[in-house]
């Protein structure tokens, strides 16, 4: 018999089931704790030999911003005793980067809250090295949070050892119940707010990271912003709105994507949406760009470049595509405009990304910025470019 393992679908939120995140920790988890503690959960984030790397995208993600948890440190040996804000961007931040994790745990005055699986390999299951960081997390009493294709709370032995020390295993990717997803309907064209995808011309390219400042930023300026999830890392993060779009059969992906849509203007009445893009649209390995434009009915799109990725992700034969044809084929499949060009500055100078982005501006037309090396208000000028009423409650687009 399957072992029964607690879920946080108890949990009130608009994310449902699986993928919502604990707002308490699980008293259960360790029967000498009576007392919830409210505050937010603390995590180590497992990226075993790929911190700062493409597959160790949700560990990158979940260290520069995380709202339904406190990371307290990284695992990865190759960078064992650095600071994470620094190897990632250059920035010290608080999050020290370790080699294992019993370093993790025992630094700590208890034992963490929670054990992330902070990678994304393309497998999207677990290694036989990381199956074993994992039963030792669950041996410790930390609840598992994971975004893999690989649902840890199907897995007997995984299963069994948490039913036993009574802790919670949130796979992030698990879809609810075909009989609970809904089909596109076309109520998301009396949403209100002016709507923003971030798509991208790659995956794991930076387009929930550029959708992260400008929420912060248009939020931080009283535009009330809302950014609706549509990844595992967004949804680690703590976004309130959303669905795993890569984890819905594809009859429900346009429906669902509304729903978060319609719930998140309903229930906070924002000024704007932004929505996070997965994959691209002219990648032939994945259909998800095409269901975020169709279910959220962009009125605008900011498209995510990497300049110096020669090739796509995975793909060494399949070469980058320029913006140009990108922001020709998003604006021909769909009825929206695409409003400027944010950089990935991967392998760049700092002189290549002034050049890069003079280029880019000049070559199409278009306002171009790096959201992590630029000034925000760049890209704040972005949008108030295409839509100046917004600053004024008035989002009228200039295009």
């Amino acid at each position: 018999m399957k072992p029964e393992v607690p879920t946080a679908e108890a949990v009130r939120r608009p994310i449902r089931g699986a993928q919502a995140p604990p707002m308490v920790r699980d008293t259960l988890c360790h029967s000498s704790k009576l007392t919830q503690i409210t505050a937010q959960p603390t995590a180590i984030v497992y990226c075993e030999g790929n911190f700062a790397k493409i597959d160790g995208k949700t560990a990158n993600g979940l260290v520069r911003h995380s709202e339904a948890y406190r990371i307290v440190s990284v695992i990865d040996s190759t960078y064992s005793g650095e600071n994470s804000g620094q190897v990632l961007d250059d920035v010290i931040n608080t999050i020290p980067i370790l080699k294992d994790l019993n370093a993790a745990v025992t630094r700590e005055t208890s034992v963490p809250d929670t054990f992330i699986f902070g990678m994304a390999p393309s497998t999207g299951r677990l290694s036989t090295v990381d199956r074993g960081v994992v039963l030792d997390a669950i041996a410790r009493g930390m609840n598992i949070v994971c975004g893999l294709h690989e649902y840890l709370s199907d897995d007997i032995e995984i299963a069994q050892a948490a039913s036993e020390r009574r802790i919670t295993i949130r796979d992030i990717r698990k879809p609810k119940l075909s009989k609970d997803m809904r089909l596109f309907d076309g109520s998301v064209a009396r949403v209100a707010a002016l709507r923003i995808a971030v798509l991208g011309t790659d995956c794991a390219i930076g387009k929930r990271t550029t959708a992260t400042v400008l929420a912060r930023a248009l939020n931080a300026k009283g535009i009330r912003t809302v950014l609706v999830g549509t990844g595992q890392t967004g949804l680690m993060q703590g976004a309130k709105y959303g669905v795993a779009m890569d984890a819905v059969p594809p009859q429900f992906c346009c429906g669902e994507l509304e729903g978060a849509i319609v719930a998140a203007a309903e229930a906070e009445q924002p000024d704007v949406i932004l929505i996070e893009g997965q994959g691209a649209l002219s990648h032939p390995a994945f259909c998800t760009s095409a269901f975020i434009l169709r279910g959220s009915q962009p009125d605008a799109v900011i498209l995510q470049h990497a300049p110096k990725r020669a090739h796509r992700c995975d793909f060494p034969n399949m070469p980058m595509p320029k913006p140009a044809s990108e922001i020709a084929l998003i604006e021909a499949f769909s009825d929206t405009k695409v409003i400027g060009v944010t950089l990935n500055h991967e392998g760049m100078s700092e002189a290549e990304i002034t050049d890069t982005i003079a280029g880019q501006i000049e070559k199409l037309g278009l306002p171009v910025t790096d959201v992590l090396s630029r000034p925000e208000a760049n890209l704040l000028a972005m949008v108030f470019t295409a839509y100046p009423g917004l600053q004024h409650g008035m989002p009228v687009a200039a295009i």
